[in-house]
């Protein structure tokens, strides 16, 4: 199957609407200064969240690239906005085991704030978080905040090609920072791509559909901003790890407080 109508740099994507174009800003979130999480549960932290502003890949560090994994609902009979409204109300059950979405109360939409644990391999794990830019009924964008593994935004989508519907993601990133671009380089982008290949198979899955996952990738920019590496100080692998090394010296200022 050839690549189906990639949407140019993650741009999110949608039918073409009729009427004023007043009518798309509903779809789009809000401008904001700094990102405010709803409230965080047991396990999840928003340390690197709260505060933090958002990053495009014009704020990241390293390499630009374009990813795109999708796979054909072959044999489904599921239109693209019964999947993304599916999409948006399980999305943290497709997700690898390990990793965790905290789904805000109000579900997947613009301007909303979810917070997220990420489990990075060798018992390292992240806290972090990411900001709906843009929901509508057949996509929705996620956008990194600073200290992300990367600077930049997801964009899930459901389409119509050659009579299937056809489920995708595609990311637009840069990794935030000189050590995160290292551990992409070394590794970390082939767990990036096992992450959303297992989350498009589980989906396709609770649709009944057990086709292959199917992957493209285009690096848009192969040079680094070494203007952006001072974004390490806000590293949030960094900072979860020296969080938790913390925990005992919070304990005992809780003891104390008593």
């Amino acid at each position: 199957m050839s690549l189906p109508s990639i949407p140019p740099h993650g741009e999110p994507q949608g039918e073409p609407r009729e009427g004023p174009l007043s009518r798309d800003a509903t779809y789009w979130a809000e401008l904001i200064t700094t990102l405010k999480s709803s409230g965080a549960p047991a396990g999840i932290v928003s340390l690197n969240v709260d505060g933090r502003r958002v990053t495009g890949p014009m704020q990241g560090f390293g390499q630009m690239w374009q990813k795109t994994y999708w796979v054909p609902l072959r044999g489904a009979s599921v239109r693209p906005d019964e999947v993304i409204t599916v999409w948006k109300e399980q999305f943290p059950t497709f997700w690898p085991k390990g990793n965790h979405f905290h789904t805000p109360l109000t579900g997947i939409m613009p301007g909303e704030v979810a917070l997220l644990r990420l489990n990075l391999g060798g018992g390292i794990s992240l806290s972090t978080g990411v900001f709906v830019l843009y929901a509508d009924d057949e996509s929705f964008t996620l956008m990194t905040p600073q200290g992300h593994v990367f600077a930049g935004w997801i964009t899930f989508s459901a389409f119509t090609h050659e009579a299937e519907t056809v489920a995708q993601a595609q990311v637009l990133m840069r990794a935030n920072d000189p050590l995160y671009e290292l551990g992409l380089r070394f590794g970390g982008q082939r767990k990036e791509d096992l992450f959303w290949t297992q989350t498009l198979s589980a989906l396709a899955a609770h649709f009944g559909v057990y086709e292959p996952v199917q992957f493209a990738q285009l690096c848009l920019d192969p040079r680094v901003q070494w203007s952006q590496a001072a974004n390490i100080w806000h590293n949030a692998a960094i900072r979860t790890a020296i969080y938790r090394m913390m925990a005992p010296v919070r304990w005992l200022r809780r003891l104390r407080a008593r």
